[in-house]
């Protein structure tokens, strides 16, 4: 049977059509006299009914038989309503069965949809259980690793210990340990076996030092950087290390001394802010006929302190340099002097011996000379410069500290009608020195 809506074929045990879902019209095989029976029964619009025939429900019967052979008879009322009750019986069975096919269905996917989640989660618990497979060997190998860089780390450390035990600086700190215990003998073991390993280095020598220094013996300390420069001249690092060792020590005196002995220009570069250059003299040391002006400078800059009585000066003990000195007393005379820099680092003692001898100038020329006048007369005596004549007229030495010495400034009249013994000196302004006596003897008489 084909569906009257979609064409579509219909199955002979159902109702529906499958394709479209229009209800199929069940109807007896064709008789003609269900016409007549529907009209009857409904009523036919135009009223049209009429008795039938019996030669003609014969005739139709018959036709029938060859016509239809599934039309046998006529339905009554009662088949038809079963009829169409059992159509809307098979047709409810069908919706329940496809209400159940849906239900099968619904069932089915979420049967499928369960299966997917489960296939899902299964996935999901398999994409866990491989990434935790992957962690966990991720973490096997970090941690191998780690256990083998452990193990070389270990190694690595226990290689760097035992030559750290005997390395240089081991050999330092062991000394100075040795030196905190009170045992010297280790520690002089200690620094020499570190000098044998770098004897360019300091810090062994400094060390070394550090036994006397305990021990209060300076002496033997300062011998121990001086030996080791003795044998390596250009050693800058070593010549540090002797300064830091006299300034620590408060000997800052002879971190001069030390670098004055400095032949090499690298060294002295190297610790050029501990030089601190003598003082300069000038003039030059020697004999002057005359008073002089000694003035001192330093190279190095800084404070100068100077003595002239024969003792080496100090910052405490000398007298500091603010002008030049005047020598201006006849004799010999020593100045010692040093230069103090901006460290603090004194020079070493410069010295210059300075002689100052004034000439002595013939006795005074005093005129007139010796003889007898008549006629008032005036003496005179020629006095050079820098110098004061004296006189006396009673014959006796000029002194200028006598009563009877007179200072000479200008001429003096000779005494009449008398015999006058004139005696005259010069003396230097400077020194004080007089020359020796010029003497004159006047006599004078009236015509």
């Amino acid at each position: 049977m084909r569906c009257t809506h979609c064409g579509a074929m219909i199955p002979d045990d159902q109702v529906v059509c499958p394709e479209c879902g229009a209800e199929v019209q069940i109807v007896p095989d064709y008789n003609p006299l269900d016409d007549v029976l529907t009209r009857e029964v409904k009523g036919s619009v135009e009223g049209a009914t009429r008795q039938i025939r019996t030669d003609d429900i014969r005739r139709y019967r018959r036709d029938d038989r060859t016509k239809n052979v599934n039309s046998t008879r006529v339905l009554s009322q009662e088949e038809r309503a079963r009829i169409r009750t059992g159509r809307r019986n098979r047709h409810n069975t069908e919706e329940l069965r496809r209400q159940k096919q849906n239900t099968n269905e619904l069932r089915r996917q979420k049967q499928n949809t369960n299966e997917l989640h489960r296939q899902k989660q299964n996935t999901g618990e398999l994409r866990r259980l491989r990434q935790q497979k992957r962690l966990e060997a991720a973490k096997r190998k970090r941690r191998n690793l780690l256990i083998t860089l452990f193990l070389l780390i270990a190694l690595i450390a226990a290689g760097i210990y035992l030559v750290y035990q005997n390395s240089y600086t081991s050999m330092i700190n062991k000394g100075y340990q040795a030196i905190q215990s009170g045992d010297y003998d280790s520690a002089e073991n200690y620094f020499n076996r570190a000098i044998s390993k770098d004897r360019s280095r300091p810090d062994a020598y400094t060390g070394y030092a550090e036994i006397y220094i305990d021990q209060d013996d300076l002496d033997s300390a300062e011998d121990v950087f001086l030996s080791a420069i003795e044998t390596q001249p250009t050693n800058g690092q070593l010549y540090q290390a002797a300064i830091d060792f006299y300034m620590e020590t408060e000997q800052p005196e002879k971190v001069s001394a030390l670098l004055e002995d400095c032949e090499d220009q690298s060294v002295l570069n190297a610790v050029s802010d501990y030089i601190s250059s003598a003082p300069a003299f000038t003039p030059e040391e020697g004999t002057y006929s005359e008073v002089q002006e000694i003035t001192l400078s330093s190279e190095t800059g800084g404070d100068i302190y100077y003595t002239t009585d024969g003792t080496d000066p100090t910052a405490q003990t000398g007298k500091k340099y603010e002008e030049p000195i005047l020598l201006q007393t006849e004799g010999e005379i020593e100045i010692r002097a040093i230069a103090v820099n901006a460290n603090g680092i004194p020079s070493t003692v410069a010295s210059a011996v300075y002689t100052i001898e004034f000439p002595i100038v013939n006795a005074p020329a005093v005129t007139p000379s010796t003889g007898q006048y008549t006629e008032p007369t005036q003496i005179t005596i020629t006095v050079p410069e820098g110098y004061t004549a004296y006189y006396t007229t009673d014959g006796s030495t000029p002194d200028p500290g006598s009563s009877s010495t007179r200072e000479y400034t200008g001429p003096v009249d000779m005494p009449e009608n008398t015999q006058t013994i004139f005696n005259a000196i010069l003396v230097n302004n400077q020194n004080g020195k007089a020359t020796e006596v010029t003497t004159r003897n006047y006599i004078t008489t009236s015509n």
